[in-house]
């Protein structure tokens, strides 16, 4: 489950008590849960946002750097901060099929976060081609409608490959050719 964190949240010295407290009373495995912070928030007060950061992890969360790409000192957070992924920004995936400048931006993010030992997720995707764009890129997950909506209850299995995905999107094609219209 992602949790996305606003910059005033790092700010709060209640966040870490909050966050520990609700894992003990929920018991949630705390490896489910990713707390997302965008580029913008980070840099509000760098040193206590990676401090914040690395207090969170300690209690088994991951991170996301979210909107990843969007800012222009997007390399430099990626160097400073602990996150475990790398949420390249939307902008970069919505068009990704048609434009070659995207391909060539996101398979360089790709690169450089599998180099720091880093995964990536892929915001705003909404078909199964954008997936099958993603896997020959080497993308390691995706987000976006074509996987599901927001919801208010967490899934079972929140992991899917990502060929299962296109494989899901193929039978349903199949089917849609075959079924008579009423």
């Amino acid at each position: 489950m992602a949790i996305n964190l606003s910059s005033m949240a790092f700010q709060d010295s209640a966040l870490l008590p909050t966050i520990r407290d609700k894992l003990e009373l929920t018991w949630v495995d705390a490896s489910r849960l990713t707390f997302e912070i965008t580029e913008t928030a980070a840099i509000a007060n760098f040193e206590q946002t990676r401090d914040m950061i690395n207090n969170i992890r300690s209690l088994g969360c991951k991170f996301a750097l979210d909107d990843f790409g969007a800012g222009f000192c997007s390399f430099n957070y990626l160097k400073s901060f602990p996150v475990d992924y790398i949420k390249i920004d939307g902008q970069f995936i919505q068009n990704l099929i048609n434009d070659e400048t995207d391909q060539v931006l996101v398979r360089s993010m790709v690169e450089i976060a599998s180099q720091l030992g880093k995964k990536t997720i892929a915001e705003f995707v909404e078909t199964s081609g954008t997936v099958e764009k993603l896997k020959e890129i080497g993308v390691d997950y995706a987000q976006g409608y074509l996987l599901g909506r927001p919801e208010k209850t967490l899934l079972k299995s929140n992991v899917f490959s990502l060929q299962s995905i296109v494989d899901a999107d193929q039978q349903l094609k199949q089917f849609h050719k075959y079924t008579p219209e009423t």
